[in-house]
């Protein structure tokens, strides 16, 4: 077999198969269900990510091996992660793929300034520390040359078939001109990355082998309010903006102690109460990359909101 083999059906994983495929790749894209939306020209393929065995059979022969997976549920990390995480370093170290993986910021934990690649994954919480985890991992196995490895790590998503994100979820709502809740603060800028472009930066390293062995932030547009990307979303579509107002922080202190869920997010609420901003320099300088306009993204955003992606 050859080709690519993107691991993961969301949004991200769409993105990376859809790109693959543009440029006239074989694609495998490879979920639990083998069900979903489709990409014309990728192969769905059923595979549970946590069977290593399985996985190996897959990526034999692959160019590159994509994570673009998520858990289902934020209170599922701890169970969840290892396992699948560990089928991906037995895959690219058994058969050769470079693994791509889509990372996140919560290894950097509570930061004071701009994040910057390099910075030390210095996480206190339990997710953050995970990831973290999994990252030194997947470096180390590089730098022993037992496999071929990168991150990239973007800020919250934005774009089409994102349904779930924080902007995202309150989309559909201000879009049909009414008030809307956001967790943290509406006042202060956080970075939103397209997934468009999460797709971009995996393919573009994927091609680099000098780039391997690191992490790359996502090519990102300057930091807005979450207010003031809800409004943009909004304007892109000819709506007029709404009112946005924070979530009591009672909701994740009381609330926590009886879901799950809210109990969770406690760990990343400091993301929505002070400055989150992510530096994508080096990648737009070195790999020639940059982020979608973000009045494209705006429209696309809204655009999927409206047609229920």
């Amino acid at each position: 077999m050859a080709g690519h083999v993107v691991v993961g059906a969301g949004a991200v994983g769409r993105a990376v198969a859809a790109q693959l495929v543009a440029r006239g790749e074989e694609v495998r894209l490879v979920s639990r269900s083998g069900a979903g939306p489709e990409v014309v020209g990728a192969r769905r393929v059923a595979l549970d990510v946590a069977d290593g065995e399985a996985l190996v059979r897959e990526t034999e022969g692959a160019v590159a091996l994509y994570n673009c997976i998520n858990p289902p549920s934020y209170d599922v990390w701890a169970t969840w992660w290892p396992p699948a995480a560990a089928a991906f370093l037995r895959a690219a170290q058994e058969t050769g793929a470079v693994l791509a993986v889509t990372g996140n910021l919560y290894p950097y934990g509570e930061v004071d300034g701009p994040m910057v690649e390099g910075m030390p994954d210095t996480a206190r919480g339990a997710k953050g520390a995970l990831r973290a985890r999994m990252w030194a991992d997947v470096r180390e196995a590089h730098e022993a040359g037992r496999l071929r490895g990168f991150e990239v790590r973007g800020s919250d998503y934005v774009g089409p078939g994102v349904g779930t994100a924080h902007v995202a979820r309150v989309a559909p709502r201000a879009l049909a001109g009414r008030p809307v809740r956001v967790f943290g603060r509406t006042d202060v800028p956080h970075s939103m990355t397209d997934v468009r472009d999460v797709a971009r930066t995996l393919v573009a390293v994927v091609d680099r082998p000098e780039a391997h062995g690191r992490v790359w932030h996502v090519p990102t547009n300057p930091a807005r309010t979450q207010a003031e990307t809800i409004a943009d979303l909004c304007r892109a579509v000819g709506r007029p903006p709404v009112r946005v107002r924070s979530q009591p922080r009672a909701l994740l202190t009381v609330g926590g102690a009886v879901v799950p869920l809210l109990r969770e997010l406690r760990e990343t609420a400091h993301q929505f109460e002070c400055p989150y901003v992510l530096d994508s320099t080096a990648a737009q300088r070195e790999l020639g990359l940059a982020p979608t306009p973000w009045d494209e993204v705006c429209r696309a955003s809204a655009e999927a909101a409206l047609a229920g992606q």
